[in-house]
């Protein structure tokens, strides 16, 4: 009799406790659990990161933003002041800037992968310290995390962009390095010397593509920000339960 009884018994036993589970599952009162804060915070990473990569792989998404758009470095100034004392300069200068920026929005497209992926690896601890912090804390944690192989991914898109022949067979990195060679002269003489003028040691590629990234987490954090301060931006009840008890 009791061997007969046993298989239900198991069965009525496992069900009552997986039932508990839901029924304590549905209590919006209960505390938080901690693989509830882990699971809320990695969905809203990728939520948020999706989001913001979508926003930038757009046309126009780093060009026509003026958040994120991309421009030369400062020391280029001499060139932006001075473009519309060259014929068709002005033109020259936004077409340099439209490519750059251009390549820019073509590498975003494959942002969002990279950062799903190190959400994986998101701990216990981390998340309760992304819970606990600041409103971009979450977007801090992205950054470590996946700033070098972003990089990886962006640098090449922007160097084929400086590469390519702008006019008169020159291309953006030419013209820079040019524009360099010519300046350093002057402030490597004694007259530069005299008057203290620095010279410009900007690697162009590295300047874009650390501006094209700055972007990039500039989005994201106004996502986590979102997520963090706004009802309507928790689109799951994951997210709502967790942030509006964190």
């Amino acid at each position: 009799m009791i061997r007969t009884l046993l298989p239900f018994l198991i069965i009525l036993a496992t069900g009552c406790a997986e039932l508990s589970r839901v029924v304590r599952e549905m209590d919006p009162n209960r505390p938080l659990t901690k693989s509830e804060v882990v699971r809320g915070l990695k969905q809203a990473l990728v939520i948020g990161a999706d989001s913001a990569a979508s926003r930038l792989s757009v046309k126009d998404g780093y060009y026509r933003d003026h958040l994120v758009k991309i421009t030369l470095p400062p020391e280029a100034e001499i060139i932006t002041r001075n473009a519309g004392r060259i014929p068709g300069g002005e033109k020259l200068l936004e077409d340099i800037l439209l490519r750059i920026n251009r390549s820019a929005e073509d590498a975003a497209e494959e942002a969002a992968p990279v950062f799903a992926k190190a959400v994986t690896s998101m701990s216990i601890r981390d998340g309760f310290e992304i819970l606990r912090g600041e409103n971009n804390a979450a977007t801090e944690y992205l950054k470590a995390e996946t700033y070098n192989e972003l990089y990886q991914l962006y640098q090449p898109k922007i160097q084929a962009s400086l590469d390519k022949e702008i006019v008169g067979s020159i291309s953006t990195n030419e013209s820079w390095d040019t524009l360099t060679a010519k300046w350093n002269r002057i402030a490597d003489s004694i007259v530069g010397r005299v008057a203290d003028l620095e010279t410009i040691e900007t690697e162009l590629d590295k300047y874009l593509t650390e501006k094209a990234l700055d972007g990039l987490f500039l989005k994201l954090a106004n996502e986590e920000e979102k997520i963090r301060t706004t009802s309507s931006a928790r689109v799951t009840d994951l997210l709502k339960r967790v942030f509006e008890k964190s």
